[in-house]
């Protein structure tokens, strides 16, 4: 079975103010004293408001919602220790009207000194799948087929309505933040991996991105595991919505293995048009409509059937089909985290967002 992994990032709010508060550190270190993380699984985020986690290489999605929970509640502890609390959302509900404070490493100080003001702006949290491959050149042709779905999985993972205390008219605000990078939004088409190293290496030696981990495109190969990494989604205020995102994600890869090794003709769209749909889904969400891969308006309802008719052979395949097909059909009837948190809003205001996201956190 294809092996899994998820890296999760979480903000620490004030439970009273609801505002972020910088003991990214402090919470690290208190959540690696204690039995229920093992080394390398907390890490340091961009801003001292964040804290990511990473599950160990997984098989099932029952190993991977094990881990998201065991960790949540791992790093929540650690942080209910130092007077804040982890919120599982993509923006923060209420900012300070200061910067938070860098973490004090060399790649983010020289982000810092590149681009301070998306620095600033760049409290934002999202939720990376990772999924083996056989090799880099097989993961190439893993991108090219994956990308014209990556607009549907961001509207599915919505969960970043709110900034400054206000709604955006963005289901997924996130995703309009990390899109001011160099390097960012919908991964290009590669005509092999030649390709893609040559045009990587180029960005390099132009000193436009300073390393790898500058590639900020919504899907790409891992520079360090042997995977691709979709990085499109927003990170879920439940954890079991992110394990079945995470199931999508595997179903999605595992298709596009199984299409290219039967030489199937890849599904294919201009890139203009797949960034305009990826923007399409960032605004709207669930809400209304997406862009299919033919590059036509489908009711997002609609577009949802269609990705889990795609994938219902590697779901069946995998075992996973009743859970992660279940778990869809909940998350269209009770709404989307960016759903959730405008009803918060309207029904208590910002608190009532700032409540929300606390407690479903380590809520399954």
């Amino acid at each position: 079975m294809t092996t899994i992994g998820v890296e999760e990032e979480y903000l620490l709010l004030d439970p009273v103010t609801g505002l972020p508060v910088p003991l990214a550190d402090k919470v690290r270190a208190a959540a690696g004293l204690g039995r229920l993380v093992a080394d390398q699984e907390v890490h340091c985020e961009l801003l001292q408001a964040q804290v990511e986690v990473a599950t160990p290489v997984c098989s099932t999605l029952e190993e991977v919602g094990g881990h998201l929970l065991r960790l949540r509640h791992a790093v929540g502890a650690a942080a209910e220790a130092h007077g804040c609390r982890i919120a599982a959302c993509a923006t923060p509900p209420l900012r300070h009207g200061h910067p938070v404070a860098v973490t004090d490493q060399a790649r983010y100080r020289t982000m810092l000194a590149q681009a301070p003001q998306l620095v600033a702006e760049q409290l934002v949290n999202g939720m990376h799948v990772h999924v083996g491959v056989p090799s880099r050149e097989t993961g190439v042709r893993v991108l090219n087929r994956i990308r014209v779905w990556l607009p549907a999985l961001t509207a599915l993972s919505a969960n970043s309505p709110l900034w400054d205390g206000h709604d955006t008219g963005f289901a997924s605000w996130r995703t309009v933040i990390f899109s001011r990078w160099p390097v960012s939004g919908m991964p290009p088409r590669f005509a092999d991996i030649a390709d893609h190293d040559r045009r990587v290496q180029q960005l390099l030696d132009s000193g436009l991105i300073s390393d790898t981990g500058q590639l900020y495109w919504q899907a790409r190969l891992s520079a360090r595991y042997p995977t691709i990494e979709v990085r499109c989604l927003d990170v879920q205020l439940r954890a079991d919505d992110a394990v079945m995102l995470t199931g999508l994600v595997r179903a999605l890869v595992e298709t596009a293995l199984a299409e290219a090794a039967a030489g199937a003709p890849a599904l294919d769209c201009d890139q203009e048009l797949l960034q305009a749909a990826m923007w399409h889904a960032a605004r709207h969400g669930l809400s209304s409509t997406l862009i299919d891969p033919a590059g036509r308006q489908r009711r997002a309802g609609e577009m949802l059937y269609e990705l889990l008719s795609h994938v219902a052979p590697a779901l069946d395949a995998s075992g996973d089909n009743r859970q992660v097909t279940g778990l869809v059909h909940r998350l269209l009837q009770s709404g989307t985290g960016a759903d959730r948190q405008r009803a918060a809003l309207a029904a208590g205001g910002t608190r009532a967002v700032v409540r929300l996201v606390l407690d479903q956190s380590t809520t399954p």
